[in-house]
């Protein structure tokens, strides 16, 4: 099957990829560069007919996308200059102390069963936590680029470096990044340690191991130390890709030696000396781990020693990943602890949620005395936020909404009732067509939409509910999280079965299970056949629904080139005719950007069918459907306008974008077709699901609800794998991701009740 993967949770796990797979980590590469990478996919028949039936979104522009890389910058610097103030191990989550040499030493003699845990690690439960410095906040958002600062590397230092890259054979292409990666000297660095070549988007080890030898010659060797850490880097950065915060250090060791790297251990001793990566110890409660960390005798004896202990855990992670999980715990810790702000008396909230019905009268009582609340449902479940947001207007709350993507942000504001019905007079219009009280959470955080912020560089509001909290990854969870206000109340809601976010974590599902806050389920189901189908995927089974509308149809297709022309049939003429949806308000979902029916080549047959013309500016012509994605994890459906000097012009939902000439291969795409991930969040009148017979593996049960869930009105699922889909379905469940933010959380447990 030729893929790519679609997502980091999707990515093929680098970790675990045999050595001579090469293509799995270009492929991972592409998608953290790209918002998204995917695959062909199959299907079985779910319900409805068999046949055919009867027979966007706001973006920001290029300034704001500048200004939340930006943002993310001085953040990520708030936080190394967090990590330079301490003096010892962080003692947040536990980090063991004493030389890298010492813990895998350490490590090596309890796995061994040479020494019981306790002997070597002394208590088994995390060390206490310092309480967390408050975060530095930026009184106002960050400009795009701060005047006088440079738009890029040195020209000559690009063109030193590009020398070097022509010397060790490697494309001079890379020399920008590689510049803009290693800034000042980049070339001496190279020269220096070839292998940082691996820190460049795309760049595989074997490729590095090529541009070593053709540098350094006879001294170059697998068992060199500067290899060694550039591989247990980039093996990290590979398991951030599938959504992983950090590695159990025996996976990693595991990996390491598949990739050629004669002496694991000494590699993650020079990778956590170097201070390139951190390791930690966490004590589980699982009473069946406790034999595989202490070791257990023939008479049993040391097993029994090992009850008395709570079993450990060593990770190895990312610095920016662990600080970043750590300023999120901290920060929900602090609003779990702190009183909400006074704002109506107890009697006003009740009165407001006895004015509501069923679980939203729940949601609103919840958040009257806690500063955390979750709250999970399906697409109908958005009227509780909905109301909850009206009800704290009403109690003169300061009251915003943020949501996943701006399609998912105007659906919200319609749901709200418009413009009018959003505001308060406390509460400020945000500019842009959502209207009041609604951003999306990049807006939010770069400052182009939402409420601004106060004169300590908190978010000036008292409430805020993001939606599609299960998109959030770890990072942006915790700038959210860090620029709440004291006193303010934050309710995460959204619907867990739903695929994770692209970036590493699983925010959402690790608060569900640690329990530290409310949580409120809805009791209002999605309604009609496609309600029914697509909760039913949720519990893992493909139901046979009724629908008499034509809610849902199966198109059989016997390969990948019959998929393409009946998808196309499906959105120009079908759906239209018997549905009464036009094209331009179809999308289409398939599980993969390559492969014989993947998003390029739908794409191109969309494009042939509905918007012919020569692609004059980068393969696209105006009026073509398209998918930017401003950074890395954020894809904006939009439509050409036109292409001048300047770059190419977008409209996405309205608001105009430009994208500069050089930035338009790697960031925008056609848009008839999307994946999976790409689509999260939105939502479209029709869908037409293509499931081809070579994507089978790639099928989950999360991606098959994610897909299915995007339609409105119809859905048609174009299909040839047979059984694949019910088995996924019924069997594949998610991919489980190692975080250690339930670490973190647990000391909240006691004070959340």
């Amino acid at each position: 099957m030729s893929t790519e993967p679609e997502s980091r949770e999707d990515t093929a796990d680098a970790v675990e990829a045999e050595p001579g797979t090469p293509g799995a980590e270009a492929e991972a590469q592409e998608a953290r560069a790209q918002e998204t990478a995917a695959d062909d996919a199959g299907a079985a028949t779910p319900a409805g007919r068999t046949g055919e039936p009867g027979g966007e979104a706001a973006g920001g522009q290029v300034s704001e996308a500048e200004a939340e890389l930006a943002a993310q910058r001085i953040e990520r610097e708030r936080i190394e200059r967090r990590k330079a103030e301490k003096h010892g191990p962080i003692s947040s989550g536990g980090k063991l102390s004493g030389t890298a040499a010492e813990l895998l030493a350490a490590v090596r003699a309890v796995e061994s069963g040479e020494k019981p845990a306790a002997a070597v690690f002394g208590e088994s439960r995390p060390a206490p936590r310092r309480p967390a410095p408050e975060p530095v906040r930026q009184p106002q958002p960050v400009p795009a680029r701060p005047a006088g600062a440079p738009a890029g590397p040195a020209p000559e230092t690009v063109q030193a470096v590009r020398r070097v890259l022509a010397e060790g054979g490697a494309p001079e292409a890379l020399a920008p990044q590689a510049a803009a990666l290693l800034g000042e000297g980049a070339d001496a660095s190279l020269r220096a340690d070839p292998w940082q070549l691996l820190r460049i988007t795309g760049v595989r080890p074997e490729q590095a191991d090529g541009f070593a030898r053709a540098l350094l010659g006879a001294e170059c060797g697998p068992d060199d130390e500067r290899r060694g850490r550039a591989v247990t880097v980039w093996l990290l950065e590979q398991a951030a890709l599938s959504g992983h915060t950090a590695l159990e250090l025996p996976r990693l060791a595991t990996a390491l030696s598949q990739r050629g790297v004669p002496d694991p251990d000494a590699a993650v001793q020079s990778t956590l000396a170097e201070g390139e990566a951190l390791v930690f110890q966490d004590a589980l409660d699982e009473p069946a781990a406790q034999g595989a960390v202490h070791g257990a005798g023939a008479d049993g004896q040391e097993a029994e020693e090992g009850d008395e202990q709570r079993p450990v855990r060593v990770l190895v992670g990312l610095e920016r990943y662990a600080l970043a999980e750590e300023s999120l715990a901290d920060a929900l810790a602090r609003l779990i602890n702190s009183v909400p702000k006074q704002d109506g008396s107890a009697e006003d909230w009740e009165r407001a949620a006895t004015s509501a019905q069923g679980s939203a009268a729940d949601l609103i009582r919840a958040v009257a005395g806690h500063g955390l609340v979750l709250h999970t449902g399906q697409e109908a479940s958005l009227a509780e936020p909905a109301a909850l947001l009206r009800a704290a207007h009403g109690l003169g709350l300061r009251a915003w909404a943020a949501t996943h993507g701006p399609i998912g942000r105007d659906r919200f504001a319609r749901l709200l009732g418009g413009p009018s019905s959003a505001a308060s007079p406390d509460s400020p219009a945000p500019d842009g067509p959502a209207g009041p009280a609604v951003a999306t959470v990049a807006g939010l955080l770069a400052g182009g939409e939402g409420p601004g912020r106060d004169a300590d560089g908190a978010l000036d509001l008292d409430l805020l509910v993001v939606l599609d909290a299960p998109q959030l990854d770890v990072e942006t969870a915790a700038l959210l999280a860090e620029s709440l206000p004291d006193g303010a109340r934050l309710v995460l809601a959204g619907d867990p079965a739903v695929l994770w976010s692209v970036g590493p974590g699983r925010v959402f599902g690790d608060l569900l299970a640690a329990r530290i806050c409310p949580q409120v389920a809805s009791r209002r189901p999605d309604p009609g056949p496609l309600g029914e189908l697509v909760s039913g995927i949720g519990a893992g089974e493909l139901l046979q629904v009724e629908a008499p509308g034509k809610e849902v149809v199966i198109v059989p297709v016997r390969d990948a080139g019959e998929a393409v022309h009946r998808t196309v049939q499906l959105v120009a003429d079908s759906v239209p005719r018997a549905i009464g949806v036009p094209a331009e308000e179809t999308q289409v979902i398939t599980p993969g950007h390559g492969g014989a029916a993947g998003t390029r080549a739908l794409n191109a047959a969309l494009k042939e069918r509905l918007n012919p013309g020569p692609g004059r500016f980068g393969g696209f012509d105006p009026g073509d459907r398209v998918a930017y994605s401003p950074v890395p994890g954020r894809t904006l459906p939009g439509r050409v306008v036109k292409a001048d000097a300047d770059g190419l012009h977008l409209s996405c939902a309205g608001e105009a974008v430009v994208v500069p000439k050089e930035r338009v291969e790697r960031s925008v795409r056609h848009g008839w077709a999307l994946t999976a991930h790409q689509a999260v969040g939105c939502r479209w009148p029709a869908v037409v699901v293509v499931l081809p017979g070579d994507a089978a593996q790639a099928l989950s049960r999360p991606w098959v609800y994610t897909a299915f869930g995007r339609a409105d009105r119809h859905l048609s699922v174009v299909h040839g794998v047979e059984q694949a889909l019910p088995r996924a379905v019924a069997e594949v469940p998610a991919k489980p991701r190692t975080t250690r933010l339930p670490v973190l959380l647990a000391p909240q447990v006691p004070a959340a009740g």
